[in-house]
């Protein structure tokens, strides 16, 4: 009888653009304040790329920053998957370039499930490595937001982030990642979208004057509301599935889209605030990337040991939502990661 195999978390790294957009950049483009923004968000800056900086390159450097310290060379990889909603080009895949920059030989391809992009993916990506199909799955969330925001609409633009998070998955006799929960909603899909550039509504000279080019979002107070209740229902149900509850959980990395929502979503699942992470304020929201930005980070920091029991959450435009179960396996960073 074939043992059973599970995935496991081998390496985890982020990258993230070397300019610092304050909220103070805002306060001359539309009428906002840097108080306004903290209080309503909890971000202070973000990240936006620069030149010559892209979705493929920050990917790139996200997954070198997981690779280069296991010693582990890019063309070992079996499969690479890039999450993102803001690709390189539409066509080929963003993948195609990250694939080219590293040097890699395996499949790869990208998925868009927006900000619920790292949560699908690690589904996807665990599922490949317990059925015997690859021995090392590369997920990296990785997004360029800067360049779809209007920055003449203040629901928006304050919001969001560049940057790029990635981890390496090998088999495990244990799980690692225990289980996901997918969700979507296609009749709101009109609630938070990029209107024009795809099949349905090319680039013409009207969708540039209007606008439609960029992300909309149409009722924010709404994706906050369903935000809070569809990530703690998601994660409750992936509890009762593993036989476990949140008392079990040591950490929750959410989607970092807001400070408040992160803080309602602790609340609704009985957790201590500590227990949830905030990791918004200098970073925004990176959409597929803030998950793993968030978990680098905090690994880096010292607030994931061996054994803990991880839960991710996560909701978007579409409207995608889910969550994992991860039981975190990577020992500490060496001293001069």
């Amino acid at each position: 009888m074939t043992a059973t195999r599970f995935a496991k978390v081998a390496a985890v790294g982020s990258a993230l653009p070397a300019r610092v957009v304050p909220n103070s950049y805002f306060e001359t483009l539309v009428d906002t304040s840097d108080q306004w923004i903290v209080d309503r968000t909890g971000i202070r800056s973000r990240r936006f790329a620069g030149e010559g900086e892209g979705t493929a390159s920050l990917a790139a450097d996200a997954v070198m920053a997981a690779l280069a310290p296991t010693g582990i060379a890019p063309q070992s990889v079996d499969l690479l998957i890039v999450a993102t909603c803001t690709p390189e080009r539409n066509i080929p895949s963003t993948a195609t370039f990250v694939q080219a920059r590293l040097g890699m030989s395996c499949p790869a391809f990208d998925l868009n499930a927006a900000c619920a992009g790292f949560v699908y993916g690690l589904s996807v990506a665990s599922a490949q490595i317990r059925a015997g199909a690859a021995e090392r799955v590369v997920l990296v969330g990785a997004e360029v937001l800067s360049r779809v925001l209007d920055l003449t609409d203040r629901t928006t633009c304050v919001l969001f982030g560049d940057g790029a998070g990635a981890i390496l998955l090998e088999p495990a006799e244990e799980p690692g990642v225990v289980d996901s929960s997918l969700a979507l909603d296609g009749n709101q899909a009109e609630l938070l979208t990029v209107p024009a550039g795809g099949s349905g509504e090319p680039i013409t000279a009207e969708a540039l004057a209007t606008r439609r080019n960029f992300l909309r979002m149409l009722d924010g107070q709404s994706v906050f509301r369903q935000a809070v209740v569809a990530m703690a229902e998601s994660a409750r149900q992936l509890l009762e599935k593993a036989g476990l509850t949140s008392a079990d959980v040591n950490l929750v990395i959410g989607h970092q889209a807001n400070a408040r929502i992160l803080s309602a979503l602790g609340k609704r699942l009985a957790l201590e605030p500590e227990k949830v992470l905030i990791d918004i304020a200098e970073v925004g929201n990176t959409s597929a990337a803030s998950i793993p930005i968030a978990m680098d980070r905090a690994w880096r920091a010292g607030r994931l040991a061996q054994g803990d029991l991880v839960l991710t959450a996560a909701f978007g435009a579409g409207l995608t939502w889910g969550s994992n179960l991860i039981r975190w396996t990577l020992p500490p960073p060496a001293a001069d990661a």
